[in-house]
């Protein structure tokens, strides 16, 4: 690549492009920080920059018991000699909530340490700040919203209830006008290594919910004659266009003379892009039109999504079949149409991060000012006093479980000791009890004492990878003049670009014009199409880690010059700042009817058989339901408190 092009596309300007701590880059040439210095130095993870998610020196204990090395060198644990009721491992949502069940049940008096490997709280439901000009923008870098394809449960909803948030106040909340009054609306972006040119178009309504938004929100698919005028201006090859019309407007049984029932089943059991193609007799030049489509449900593309599930979110080609509605053997818990009548969707500028900081308020009341849900949006969180002496909860980051044991016989013992690294060091505590809110992956390598079904089925828990991108956009002026406030990219590095829902909420303001700035977000799912699921997302994991931070720069200005370059956007002018939420571990893998034969049958599952308590030992976080939504590892949270609550009677 030229030094000219760098320039056009903004490589050599001056955005934070590192982590910095104190006005320091690390990395830096000439600095050389420990662990040791790194934890000691004070720093506002929401506010750094570049490479974050699964972030440098958040993995590599883990990634090294793995690969059994780990203790080779690790040396001796310092005992600290502290003793808690509880100790949680992992300070994503499910185990905040875990710690805040626990104290409910066990009194204000009840000591709880919970441990986590990252930097920052939350887990997969992240905060991005940005300053521009003495403002804070904020985004999310992770988890979007309060959301599900199933009904919230009433424990989850009392919790959400309690913190404080209002669900029921979004329409107060959200500016659902702004984009449409300004001519803006959902576009699809054909790119030219995949479709032959680069074009940016307006899409025609489809039938599933778009990205990012709520799920009610659906409004009535575009006609036949606005997909024909659409199909007449993309770059598709003619089969292409005739195919695609075809499956929106013919209503033919392609599988006659079965019943809905057996139909389902012989749907289950194909992708939708064999459906598309072997079943219906589309070209295959119709599939890279949806093979994206399914990504930020399933991490993969339509070769692996069963076709039974296409149907039942409304993908097109089932229209002549006589499928019954309503749930089926083998189908995906994001397919399933639950009759809820009540719409459960909120949305903070940050996405359900908020959610983390209201549990992380409640424990430590100290570390994050403010009362109200509407308060903590603009709220700054003190991390320095997350791990206070003497506090009733301690929350301690940058410490990476690494062995959990009882002390004596699992079924007679009455502690467990707990070990974990920070930084270059050792050390241990001791609990009465534990509750393991991380991924179940991680699980068998830090608690070698589970039976070894137990363990077997915890590592089948393969987590799904994605990258959350939020780039600061010095305003978005070209996006009013292009028309889209979201773009879908079938073929693009990175699948979804959409400026988040213009929520108002405190003291936190929407921008209200396209010359002020805002955070735009971008997604990926480094999937291999043509490969089990579960093997796409090993090779998608070991993408992410072998990515360097210039790589997803360089994509993203690229992508963004060829979407919206027609439109005025200059990236090396209008692009801020860029945060990489890198997910190696992402999503809780939900079952696909296609690579997992149990999932079309009614026996226990292997989460099921995961999620067994052992002796002092629970098991929380969403891939304890294998179900990727807030709800289910609030869910988890509760169950596993139970399950260590001591016994009555």
């Amino acid at each position: 690549m030229s030094d000219r092009r760098d320039r056009e596309l903004g490589l050599d300007r001056p955005i934070t492009r590192r982590d910095f701590l104190n006005g320091v880059a690390l990395g830096s040439a000439g600095v050389l920080l420990t662990p040791r210095v790194v934890l000691a130095l004070d720093r506002y993870p929401p506010a750094l920059t570049g490479l974050r998610g699964s972030h440098d020196g958040s993995f590599e204990a883990a990634h090294a018991l793995k690969d059994g090395v780990f203790w080779d060198s690790a040396g001796s644990p310092r005992d600290t000699g502290e003793v808690y009721d509880l100790v949680v491992v992992g300070a994503g949502i499910s185990g905040l909530a875990a710690a805040h069940f626990f104290r409910e049940a066990a009194g204000p008096r009840s000591r709880v340490l919970i441990l986590d490997n990252h930097d920052d709280f939350g887990g997969h439901a992240r905060r991005n700040e940005f300053t521009l000009d003495g403002r804070v923008l904020i985004g999310y870098g992770g988890t979007f919203a309060i959301d599900s394809a199933g009904p919230w449960s009433a424990v989850a909803k009392a919790l959400v209830r309690d913190l404080g948030v209002d669900v029921g106040r979004l329409r107060a909340v959200v500016d659902e006008a702004l984009y449409p009054s300004l001519g803006m609306t959902r576009g699809i972006f054909f790119d030219r290594e995949t479709f032959g040119a680069d074009r940016l178009m307006s899409e025609p309504r489809l039938a599933w919910f778009g990205e990012n938004e709520p799920r009610e929100a659906t409004v009535p698919p575009a006609s036949a004659a606005e997909w024909a005028e659409f199909l007449a201006r993309a770059p598709l090859s003619e089969a292409a266009r005739r195919d695609l019309l075809r499956l929106r407007q013919e209503t033919v049984d392609y599988l006659p003379g079965l019943t809905s029932e057996e139909k389902k089943a012989r749907l289950a059991r194909m992708s939708y892009a064999d459906f598309v193609t072997k079943i219906a007799g589309g070209h295959p030049d119709v599939l890279p039109f949806f093979q994206a489509r399914p990504h930020s449900l399933y991490g993969v593309g339509i070769d692996a999504v069963p076709a039974q599930d296409a149907w039942a979110m409304g993908y097109p080609g089932f229209q002549g079949m006589g499928l019954e509605k309503g749930p089926a053997p083998g189908m995906n818990l994001d397919a399933i149409p639950w009759a809820d009548p009540e719409p459960y969707f909120f949305h903070f500028p940050d996405g359900n991060a908020t959610l983390a900081r209201l549990l992380v308020r409640r424990l430590i009341p100290a570390a994050i000012p403010g009362r109200t849900a509407d308060d903590i949006v603009t709220a700054r969180a003190d991390y320095s006093r997350l791990d206070e002496d003497g506090a009733p909860v301690r929350l301690r980051l940058e410490s990476t479980a690494v062995r959990v044991t009882h002390r004596g016989e699992p079924a007679s013992a009455r502690e467990v000791e707990v070990v974990y690294a920070r930084g270059w060091r050792l050390e241990t505590v001791r609990a009465r009890r534990c509750i393991l809110a991380c991924w179940n992956s991680v699980i068998p390598h830090i608690c070698r004492e589970l039976p070894p079904e137990q363990r077997d089925a915890l590592a089948l828990a393969i987590k799904v990878p994605l990258v959350y991108t939020s780039v600061l956009l010095r305003d978005w002026k070209p996006f009013v003049k292009a028309g889209v406030y979201a773009i879908h990219a079938p073929g693009s590095y990175h699948s979804t670009v959409n400026l988040n829902l213009a929520v108002s909420l405190g003291e936190h303001r929407f921008a209200r014009g396209p010359e002020e700035p805002i955070v735009l977000h971008m997604s990926r799912a480094p999937c291999r199409p043509g490969l089990p699921a579960r093997e796409q997302h090993a090779a998608g994991q070991a993408e992410l880690l072998a990515t360097p931070f210039s790589t997803y720069e360089r994509k993203i200005r690229e992508q963004l010059a060829a979407m919206l370059g027609p439109s005025g956007f200059d990236p090396a002018r209008d692009i801020g700042a860029i945060t990489v939420n890198r997910w190696p571990h992402g999503y809780a893998y939900q079952y696909n009817s296609l690579f997992d034969p149990f999932w079309l049958g009614n026996g226990e599952t292997p989460c099921q058989r995961a999620r067994r308590p052992f002796g002092l030992l629970a098991v929380a976080n969403s891939d304890a339901a294998a179900y990727a939504y807030t709800d289910a590892a609030i869910d988890e949270a509760f169950r596993a408190v139970q399950e260590v609550l001591p016994r009555r009677g």
